[in-house]
């Protein structure tokens, strides 16, 4: 199985298991109502007790949270998922032109390399069958041209099993590359899973009073974790316009007909083992996207508490100087 069919099974999976959340959102209407009905009430015996007019509009919250818990998928995942899932296409289908302007330049280097190694009297005969036995047709039988063909079989012999190590490494890397990417798409499916399944109770815990962050936490999250897809494919993008630009410039050596290729593939290798490192950075990157926690709350609480703390410094030394005032005037 491909691994692009397995992204696939992946995406089926979060669809299979998405009306779940439906199943959730009638625990959740109790813990709704539950904590609407104290919300109202405590803001309603707060303005009595202040002798304050009631202000209808902050009670309708607990109202429009409850709407939106019975209509979960549709409302609240559905409304999500369509503005987010332009961007994973449009990422999508940015990192398959890429990659298919990257498989058209390796064909043409694989071409040019070998063409240039034909040209390579010393060489072409341990790439080309018909170079190989013109070469032995051209030696003799003396003991000296034996040990010539001896060599000849054993250098030919040593070039194939070095070119197949190289290949086989260079289908382990790819291998791990595609089973990063893999990892990434299986946890961010689970989180998402997670999270639109328990998103009812967030919603209805966000109503009681003093948890009213927790449903903008959620969303930032469920938001922050839909995003690891699009930035691991503009990552993969990335990757694969260097190689490009990389196999661009071999193929301009290569055009040189007195170029003589060294067949190393180490910086294609090195580049493979940093994009399997750079995968597993995608949540931190995705983090700097989408703040997913409760700091920006925090920091500005403190600054509303510095600003009164200075309003009441600032009351405090002008009542000061008043009184200061007041005494030598007496």
């Amino acid at each position: 199985m491909e691994f692009e069919n397995l992204h696939e099974i992946l995406r089926s999976l979060y669809d299979e298991m998405l009306p779940l959340s439906a199943t959730m959102a009638a625990v959740a209407k109790g813990v709704a109502g539950l904590g609407a009905l104290f919300y109202v009430a405590l803001k309603v015996w707060q303005a009595l007790s202040r002798a304050e007019p009631i202000d209808v509009f902050p009670l309708l919250r607990p109202f429009a949270i409850g709407i939106c818990i019975m209509f979960f998928p549709t409302i609240v995942l559905g409304t999500i998922n369509a503005v987010l899932s332009p961007v994973v296409s449009g990422t999508h289908s940015m990192l398959e032109s890429q990659v298919l302007d990257l498989n058209k330049l390796q064909q043409q280097k694989d071409q040019l390399e070998r063409e240039a190694m034909l040209r390579n009297p010393e060489q072409a005969y341990l790439i080309s069958d018909e170079e190989f036995d013109k070469k032995l047709d051209e030696l003799g039988w003396s003991p000296s041209d034996l040990g010539t063909m001896a060599g000849m079989y054993l250098e030919r012999q040593g070039y194939n099993m070095e070119q197949s190590i190289k290949n086989w490494f260079r289908d382990l890397l790819e291998i791990l590359f595609q089973a990063a990417a893999l990892v990434i798409d299986t946890i961010r499916t689970f989180f998402l899973i997670v999270l639109s399944i328990l998103g009812p109770i967030a919603f209805a815990i966000s109503v009681w009073d003093g948890f009213e962050s927790t449903m903008t936490q959620w969303i930032s999250r469920y938001v922050s974790v839909y995003l690891w897809l699009p930035v691991a494919d503009i990552f993969s993008a990335i990757l694969a316009k260097l190689q490009s630009l990389m196999l661009e410039k071999d193929i301009e050596s290569l055009s040189d007909p007195e170029f003589i290729p060294d067949g190393s593939n180490t910086v294609y290798i090195i580049f493979m083992i940093i994009g399997i490192v750079g995968y597993f950075t995608v949540p931190t990157v995705t983090g700097w996207i989408i703040q997913a926690g409760g700091a920006g709350n925090f920091m500005r609480n403190v600054t509303q508490t510095s600003h009164s703390a200075a309003n009441i410094a600032g009351a405090g030394a002008g009542a000061a100087v008043g009184n200061i005032g007041g005494q030598l005037l007496k």
